[in-house]
């Protein structure tokens, strides 16, 4: 059983940073493409950044291309979503997903795969 466990959310001030986590256990993800999803209150779910597990290339929205940065740790099996110079904008609960095969991001509703959320909220 795929579990994906996100951690880091909080409450940081605009043109802050914060980093969330995403410990993903149930099995090897070589195939798989890993993203961040966010949705604000009121908003559809939107595609933050994603990564292909193997070869580790990565993709932003336009949104938040420059500011923030993603990455995974294969011996920890963890995936990273470094955000700086946070706006308020930002603010949503971020969720961590896992998509099977070689579509690398996956439109918002295709991940196989959902990490519970994490809330991060970014204060003027």
């Amino acid at each position: 059983q795929v579990q994906l466990v996100e951690s880091g959310g909080g409450l940081v001030q605009a043109g802050g940073s914060l980093r969330l986590s995403c410990a993903a256990s149930g099995r090897t993800f070589n195939s798989y493409c890993m993203g961040w999803f966010r949705q604000a209150p009121g908003k559809e779910r939107e595609f933050v950044a994603a990564i292909r597990w193997r070869g580790g290339t990565t993709y932003y929205a336009d949104s938040v291309k420059g500011r923030f940065t993603i990455s995974r740790d294969n011996a920890k099996n963890t995936m990273y979503l470094h955000m700086n110079s946070l706006k308020l904008e930002d603010t949503a609960v971020y969720y961590c997903a896992a998509s099977y095969g070689s579509m690398c991001p996956v439109p918002t509703y295709g991940p196989d795969y959902w990490g519970q959320g994490t809330q991060v909220t970014v204060s003027s």
